[in-house]
């Protein structure tokens, strides 16, 4: 059984999942607290980072966006780049503006000082980073809404990574009720039809101890 070592709210390591899900490929989850530092985790991903994904045959792949493309390879029977030229170009900007750009300007901002600052002691959340992440937030949602109202799926006409990488990190932010969908309905609706998804399923059973998702977070029709 292959192995995906993550953390519950982490945006890359929800990507994967979303993926191998969406690929109908089994994965058994591991929990892996990072910070410990384990050697034995050292060994597989030097980085200390989550994701990382162990195939059946020993293979380690480490980082999320390594992963994604390791999937498209060796899994050629379904692709999440795009059908096309165009759209596998589109696919990989978008993948890197959520991956890097949103998670700059809003999940480091707000789950970093939320969630795991508080969980390391490292102190209370700094005003600024909350106040800049809400503002970008805003920002995102309606760059989100603008591209599901001109397009079927935010790359293009097909459902790509793109929609996985910015469902993945807009997940993680809802969990904890950051989300304010009334500033962009088309995004809201976009998104209802990611976690409409059978791959979503395991995403919305998520769990944290101490802590619950709002109301919203599991109700497909919000």
């Amino acid at each position: 059984m292959r192995v995906l070592y993550h953390l519950p709210l982490s945006p890359f390591a929800r990507k994967v999942r979303l993926v191998l899900a969406e690929r109908r490929l089994p994965f058994e989850l591991r929990l892996e607290k990072v910070w410990e530092r384990r050697p034995e985790y050292l060994e597989l991903n030097p980085a200390c980072t989550v994701p990382t994904l162990v195939e059946d045959s020993g293979l380690v792949v480490p980082d999320s966006a390594v992963i994604c493309e390791y999937l498209e390879e060796a899994y050629p029977d379904m692709t999440l780049l795009g059908l096309n030229m165009p759209e596998r170009v589109e696919s990989r900007r978008l993948v890197k503006w959520f991956d890097e750009k949103f998670f700059a300007e809003v999940t480091r901002n707000l789950l970093w000082e939320k969630t795991m600052k508080q969980a390391l002691r490292l102190g209370a959340p700094e005003a600024g980073a909350l106040r800049a992440g809400y503002a970008n937030l805003k920002q995102h949602l309606l760059y989100i809404g603008w591209l599901a109202e001109h397009r079927r799926w935010l790359a293009g006409e097909n459902l790509s990574l793109a929609d996985f990488a910015a469902a993945a990190q807009l997940s993680s932010l809802d969990f904890i009720g950051d989300v304010d969908w009334s500033v962009s309905p088309a995004a809201k609706d976009w998104y209802a039809r990611m976690k409409s998804r059978p791959a979503f399923r395991a995403v919305l059973a998520d769990r944290i101890n101490g802590q619950a998702p709002p109301p919203h977070y599991a109700d497909l029709d919000f």
